[in-house]
């Protein structure tokens, strides 16, 4: 981020704390139950949201050097993905263009060969076919045409991106709108993987990602954890059109009161959370970032799969390696035993038909964003003000 802009932020969150004053939306919008229970809603969400709109899967950090590989099935493709000894990243279909076996079962790892466990139709980190057992019993086949299905793929700002269709397209600009002046500066491509989980909750996937939307709970639901560190109340929000970035205040911002601003930096009072269209909320810490991608069940609306991956500045983890564990395990009892757990009864009242709606208030603007962005995609009205 750059200096000025923290500033700018740092400036916003003191003088909301100095009126008693939040982010403001304009007003109060309902969001309909079946938002979030529909099967209906939920499988044509998992069409245009997830299957035709590129995903991030993962860090540079995931694919670390040539030869590095990984997997992933987590919106219904299974995807292969490489880093070549060019330092290209690659996607594939994760088949053999044989009989479709997936020719690469581990989560992670290093090879520079993958190799069918059916026939043995072996293929190279570039997808291309160069092996193929008893090819004169077999018969004539033109290898060129027979490499693994090729998937559009993009690292930037450390981020790695496939689109699941192997004729969709990834935009940089589209992906990254709004939020790219921040991304190019935060240098993520050097961090390190440190830990990563998945959480499998019984709640819809939006509210996962709507418990990271507003901070009007932190003296309430987090009275005992964030809240010892956090200002409530308090937010510097920024929309785009699907993109948003919102600032939390630290209570450590008081400390820069007298201070030259040319001293300033947003870790001293501010914890940037950025959202990347159309699932994934990245947590910026000092040094360490906390990217949760939010999976849907096309199958179940009241369920949904949260991984969670933690990257650090490598001297973090080099000076404490215990580090990585002992930060994932306060992240989690805060997600997983606070939010997700306040968002599970949510799910089960929506889902007994007696309540009709939710209410977003004007404080929350994320909220009013999120859903108003995937009502967009999905051809639907923008939700309605209240009043």
């Amino acid at each position: 981020m750059k200096h000025d802009v923290q500033i700018e932020v740092l400036s916003e969150l003191l003088s909301q704390l100095d009126a008693g004053v939040n982010a403001d939306a304009g007003g109060i919008r309902a969001c309909p139950a079946e938002t979030y229970t529909c099967p209906d809603l939920a499988k044509r969400e998992w069409e245009v949201l997830f299957r035709n709109q590129p995903q991030m899967v993962g860090m540079t950090a995931d694919l670390p050097k040539p030869g590095s590989f990984l997997t992933t099935e987590d919106f219904g493709v299974p995807v292969l993905l490489t880093r070549d000894s060019e330092g290209k990243v690659r996607a594939f279909l994760n088949a053999c263009r044989h009989r479709g076996v997936m020719v690469e079962t581990a989560e992670k790892g290093e090879k520079s060969r993958f190799s069918c466990p059916f026939h043995a139709w072996t293929y190279d980190a570039t997808g291309a076919l160069i092996g193929v057992p008893m090819e004169d019993h077999f018969g004539t086949i033109d290898r060129s045409c027979l490499g693994l299905i090729e998937l559009p793929a993009l690292e930037q700002y450390g981020f790695i991106m496939v689109h699941p269709d192997p004729k969709g397209v990834i935009d940089p600009g589209v992906v990254f709108e709004g939020i790219a002046p921040d991304l190019e500066t935060w240098n993520w491509g050097r961090y390190a993987l440190g830990f990563a989980q998945t959480l499998d909750m019984k709640m819809n996937w939006k509210l996962a990602t709507d418990t990271f939307g507003e901070t009007y709970h932190f003296k309430r639901l987090h009275r005992d954890t964030l809240a010892n560190n956090f200002h409530g109340d308090v937010l510097s929000y920024r929309s785009y059109e699907r993109n948003h970035r919102m600032i939390l205040c630290m209570k450590t911002i008081d400390e820069l009161r007298g201070q030259p601003e040319a001293d300033w930096r947003i870790e001293n009072g501010g914890f940037p959370v950025y959202f990347l269209f159309p699932n994934v909320v990245i947590n910026v810490g000092n040094q360490r970032i906390a990217v949760v991608r939010v999976y849907a069940d096309p199958e179940n609306p009241g369920r949904s799969i949260s991984k969670i991956s933690y990257y650090f500045e490598p001297s973090v983890l080099a000076e404490n390696p215990g580090f990585a564990q002992l930060f994932s395990e306060g992240f989690t009892r805060i997600v997983a035993d606070e939010d997700y757990a306040a968002a599970e009864t949510t799910q089960r009242a929506l889902a007994s038909g007696l309540m009709k709606e939710v209410i977003f208030g004007r404080n929350e603007p994320p909220l009013h964003h999120y859903h108003n962005t995937f009502r967009k995609a999905l051809g639907q009205e923008p939700l309605p003000f209240l009043g």
